[in-house]
């Protein structure tokens, strides 16, 4: 009797076991199940952020977790901490087949936009993703932005611009299907409160100020200041105006604000044709970041007859914005701009009505641009002698008068290279704004001077499309044979050969000044004269051990090549012969390498010879 009363003793303990080891899963939430709304007061900006850190979750079987901020419901998904999983701290969440991530409670702010950092885990195959959001609490979700490929080991950022006010929840969708394992973290979420919209108008006639040449500058107004860059203030009987004056536009000139304003609902002005000058065209442009970016809004315009013609614009910005005309075309035919008026607006304070310029560099997350952008390039067709032009596998600095890039700046490391073969596409690059001459894959022939890469086709060899891009036409430059096959090969070859002694390498390379001697002989242009041949090519290299947060482990003793070459057949197989200082090109170029190092180290590295080999 006593055995039995110890047998149903230890039963009662095995089952209280059980239930307690399986509570865990009696919290299963639904993902369409109704969650306490949190404040949109995550980071210190008013930003929602979520890392996935200080929570567990290591089977893929759907279940919701809780995080500080709420729940998320995992389905096929897991946090990962491996060395495998790619993240930032020590977690992030991994999805596999059709597997998603889905917010459990609402975002009370709404959303200008959500980034999310992502990446291939181990050594999986390329894997997709989309964005959805939804404004009712699950019930229904729409698609923002594009499919998201996963195809790189190191962690990417993708980022989703939204316009959403009031109550907003994401999710986060594998879409590919497959086993492939993908790694997603930092969720950021930009706050986007509802204010009220103003109700001033800003009527610009361009009567106040004065700038009787084309030559870029700032003109004062009513308004504010106004950039005028190939434009002036024209009064001449051949100006169309309202008044005595409007502003008068030729070739790819711009009419653009060095000022913000609080919000705006509609933009109308009046343009029309100078004199008997023939059929132009021009867009009308915004930008929210002070002149750092700008969007196209609405069609492009032709200007065409010897009257003013009014045109409207609708739009809905609340933040601070200024705006800009660009004349995208006909050449030295000339436009007027007038009464440009702006509804549904306020001028913005901290910028007094404009005495603020406007032009930026933009920032760039991409890994390219890491130590810096050398010459302060922008995307913008104003400045077509140094254009930044951004692809995933290099950056650069393109001067559409040239026919080649200034220069060309990149990022090696091992998770770069892999198998891909060769693939000798060279072909014309039609990312180029419109109108610009496009070399093409003829265009050196018969010179005597090779299609010389700036960034190497062997740096880019883990996927067939990484190795194709190297094949642009914009990433060439026209160098001697022996030259390109020689000394800069060898070159090319030592920097690979550094990466198996655990480093990764950042890389600028161009050419500077005019007239090569190639097979043929010297030359100042080929390609009928649209592609201009450097005297000399060089590089600049920094070599640093694989880490992260590569810009503050730059130190005074950081390991730093740089390599000024003659553009010539008679160059030296032996290309340590060229070496020089940072320094030394930086005064020959202009640009301002390796620029968002600290001075103190910056100055140190940039002044010595490497003295490596």
């Amino acid at each position: 009797m006593k055995n039995f009363t110890l047998l149903k003793w230890l039963f009662a303990f095995q089952f209280l076991f059980i239930l307690t080891s399986c509570e865990k899963d009696s919290e299963f939430v639904s993902p369409d199940s109704e969650i306490t709304t949190y404040d949109f007061t995550v980071t210190a900006e008013g930003n929602y952020l979520e890392n996935f850190e200080g929570v567990s979750k290591t089977s893929y079987a759907a279940a919701s977790v809780a995080f500080s901020d709420g729940n998320w419901y995992f389905d096929d998904a897991l946090i990962g901490s491996l060395k495998d999983d790619r993240k930032t701290d020590s977690q992030s969440a991994r999805l596999r087949n059709s597997g998603s991530l889905t917010m459990q409670f609402d975002l009370l702010e709404g959303a200008k936009s959500i980034s999310v950092d992502y990446g291939k885990f181990g050594r999986d195959k390329t894997s997709t993703f989309e964005m959805y959001y939804s404004t009712d609490a699950g019930v229904s979700w729409t698609k923002t932005g594009s499919a998201i490929t996963v195809n790189k080991t190191s962690l990417k950022t993708a980022v989703f611009n939204l316009n959403v006010t009031g109550d907003v929840r994401f999710e986060i969708r594998k879409t590919d299907g497959s086993s492939n394992r993908l790694n997603i973290d930092n969720v950021l979420v930009e706050a986007n409160p509802q204010v009220t919209v103003p109700e001033g108008t800003i009527i610009e006639d361009y009567e106040s100020g004065s700038k009787g040449s084309y030559a870029a500058g700032s003109a004062t107004f009513a308004s504010g200041n106004w950039l005028l860059d190939d434009a002036l203030v024209g009064s001449l009987a051949g100006d169309l105006k309202t008044d005595a004056k409007s502003v008068r536009i030729r070739n790819l000139g711009a009419l653009e604000m060095e000022f913000d304003v609080i919000g705006a609902q509609s933009i109308s002005l009046n343009h029309g044709a100078y004199g008997s000058d023939g059929n132009s065209t021009w867009e009308l442009q915004a930008s929210t970041n002070s002149g750092t970016s700008w969007t196209s809004l609405g069609p492009i315009q032709t200007t065409s007859g010897n009257s003013l013609t009014a045109v409207n614009y609708t739009m809905n910005y609340l933040e601070a914005v200024r705006f800009r005309i660009v004349k995208l075309s006909g050449g030295s035919n000339r436009i007027n701009i007038d009464d440009f008026t702006i509804d549904g607006t306020e001028v913005d304070p901290g910028t007094g009505g404009g005495t603020g310029g406007g032009g930026g560099v933009p920032g760039s997350g991409a890994v390219h641009l890491t130590m810096g952008n050398p010459s302060n390039a922008v995307t913008d067709i104003t400045f077509p002698t140094n254009y930044l032009l951004e692809k995933e596998e290099y950056t650069m600095s393109y001067s559409r008068d040239k026919g080649t890039a200034n220069w060309v700046s990149w990022h090696l490391d091992e998770a770069w290279l892999g198998s891909a073969a060769r693939q000798n596409d060279f072909r014309a690059d039609n990312t180029l704004p419109s109108g610009w001459y496009q070399v093409n894959q003829n265009d050196y022939s018969l010179s005597g001077f090779d299609r010389g890469h700036l960034c190497p086709s062997a740096d880019r060899t883990l996927f067939v499309d990484d190795n194709s891009n190297t094949f642009f036409m914009t990433n060439m430059m026209p160098q001697a044979p022996n030259n390109n096959r020689i000394g800069w090969a060898s070159l090319e070859n030592y920097c690979r050969s550094m990466l198996a002694g655990g480093y990764e390498i950042y890389i600028i390379s161009g050419g500077y000044g005019i007239g090569g001697d190639g097979s043929n002989g010297v030359a100042s242009y080929i390609a009928n004269g649209n592609v201009q041949v450097p005297s000399n090519t060089w590089k600049v290299i920094m070599i640093i051990a694989d880490g992260d947060d590569d810009v503050n482990r730059v130190t005074t003793n950081t390991r730093v090549i740089a390599i000024d070459m003659p553009n010539s057949q008679s160059v030296s197989s032996d290309w340590t012969q060229y070496k020089t200082t940072v320094d030394d090109i930086e005064m020959k170029t202009g640009y301002d390498f390796f620029n968002l190092v600290p001075d103190n180290i910056e100055n140190v590295i940039e002044a010595s010879v490497d003295a490596v080999m």
